[in-house]
This record gives structure tokens, C-alpha cells and sequence, in this order.
């Protein structure tokens, strides 16, 4: 199975999106299932992991009706209120019993705490998710995040945790610390992943090249192990940079023909659940 294990969807007339706002240029329209499903087509993609864009309950309920509708969706990662671990437990159990429900993310690095995901509450909620068997994804933008990530793995060992876009590294300016040193100390951990997605738009947006993000994705496939990386396409955010098709081309290329089948699909799949 080829598996895409970073995407979105969001509809401007019915979701809320703080941070989606007229500058962000072609992100500002709504995106939907019919727009993804003939790119994935073309790819040969066969199944997607879908991503909240949004802290919200309706966010979650949105992805999880897609969900329900359009088949290739083959998991969703949504939010609950992680601040507060009493409703984040009966959250949880509400939304288990959804088969497509994998796991949660929330916007960290929109908070102005640089420390959020650290408090002891979401500590505590995030120790719920490990006993409930589902997956954090953690978005991980400042080197203290990559630190915070080391902290909850050790918290809580038995839970899955996944960097979504290799941390975000600063592909544009060629800068490699403290970012490599930070993602090797996340790799020691078991229990976490990293994703090869997002990396285009953290490259020259009109300008990137392939030589440009391979020693990026070479790092990763050596400190991680393609048993712990997938990849993802990020649509529709990767269009202010790239097209699908050339996202997931470019994306295969930097794999060896030996990593290819787990970072494309097997990991992801075994990660949330849907092998």
C-alpha cells in the first residue's frame, strides 16, 4: 500500500482557521476530497492520513465525516483538548469508536508558550492517548520542541510519537544545526517517527532544487530508519512550492530502492494502525 501520512482538507464556509487567512495566497480557498482524489489517482497513492489544520471539536468531526465518505482516507489524526485531561479521556472514548480514528495533533507551534505541550496537563492527556493505543503528532518548528519531544518520549514510553515534516529545518538558508543535532536525540527514542513531508515549502519556494533537500531526507533515513519514517505530501499547504505530482515524485527519488516500500506506505501504516 502507498500511503500518503500528511494531508488536509478545509472548508472556509464551514471550519474556522485562525492562521488561514487572504495572505496566505492559493491555501485560501476551501480544499476537499474531490480536489485530492485525482492527484492521488495519478501518483498511484492508495491511502491518506488526514490532518487537523484546526484546535476545534468540529474539526474533528469534519475529518471523521469525510472520513466515512471517501474510502482512500484510511485514517485521521484530529484534535481533543489536551489542557484538560478529565475531557480529553472522554473525548478519547468517544472518538475510538470512529475505526478511522489514529490520533491527535494540536497546533503547538502556534501557542505562544514555547513549553505548551510540556505543562502537566497535557503530560497528563498525553498519557491517556498512550493507553488508549492512539498516536501523537507533534509539530515541531523551534530546536525546543525537538527537546520537548525527547521529554514526552521518556514520559510516556509506550507512546507513538511522529515529528510531522522532519521538524521543520531551514532548507531556504542551508542551515543544519541545531536542527540535526536536536532530530538525533529524538531518533534515540523508540517510540518516535518522523515524517519526510513539508520539506518544499521550507526550501526557496520558486527556486528549490531535489540537490537541495536530499542531504535532509539522507539524514533522516540514517538517524531514524525507514522502519520509523513515512512520507507525506502536506497537500494543500506544498503548493505554495510544489504540485502533488512533483511533491511525491520528488519525494520517491530521494528514497533508495531499499527504503522505498516502508517510507511510502509500510510505516505509516503500521504507525496508525491500518496495516
Amino acid at each position: 500500500m502507498i500511503v500518503d501520512a500528511h494531508q488536509h482538507f478545509w472548508n472556509l464556509e464551514t471550519g474556522s482557521y485562525p492562521w488561514l487567512t487572504p495572505e496566505a495566497g492559493v491555501l485560501y480557498r476551501t480544499y476537499r476530497p474531490e480536489d485530492l482524489a485525482p492527484e492521488l489517482a495519478a501518483a498511484g497513492v492508495e491511502a491518506t492520513v488526514l490532518v487537523q489544520a484546526a484546535d476545534s471539536y468540529q474539526e474533528t468531526d469534519s475529518m471523521l465525516a469525510l472520513a466515512d465518505a471517501h474510502d482512500f482516507i484510511a485514517g485521521v489524526v484530529g484534535w481533543v483538548p489536551l489542557t484538560r485531561p478529565d475531557e480529553t479521556g472522554e473525548a478519547l472514548e468517544r472518538y475510538r469508536g470512529h475505526p478511522r480514528f489514529s490520533g491527535v495533533r494540536h497546533l503547538i507551534h502556534d501557542e505562544p508558550d514555547p513549553d505548551w505541550v510540556v505543562q502537566d496537563t497535557v503530560l497528563e492527556s498525553l498519557g491517556l492517548l498512550a493507553e488508549a493505543g492512539l498516536t501523537f503528532d507533534v509539530v515541531s518548528l523551534l530546536p525546543r520542541h525537538l527537546d520537548h519531544v525527547v521529554t514526552i518520549a521518556e514520559r510516556h514510553p509506550t507512546l507513538r510519537i511522529v515529528i510531522d515534516h522532519l521538524s521543520k529545518p531551514s532548507i531556504k538558508d542551508h542551515v543544519w544545526e541545531p536542527w540535526a543535532s536536536g532530530l538525533a536525540r529524538a531518533a534515540a527514542c523508540p517510540n518516535v517517527y518522523a515524517k519526510v513531508s513539508g520539506l518544499v515549502t521550507e526550501a526557496d519556494h520558486a527556486n528549490w532544487t531535489v540537490e537541495d533537500l536530499r542531504p535532509y531526507v539522507d539524514y533522516a533515513v540514517e538517524t531514524f530508519g525507514p522502519e520509523r519514517l513515512m512520507a507525506g505530501s502536506d497537500w494543500p499547504v506544498a503548493l505554495l512550492a510544489a504540485d502533488y505530482q512533483t511533491v511525491w515524485r520528488v519525494t520517491s527519488a530521494l528514497l533508495s530502492g531499499t527504503d522505498r516500500d516502508l517510507v511510502l506506505g509500510g510505516t505509516a501504516a503500521r504507525f496508525y494502525g491500518f496495516s
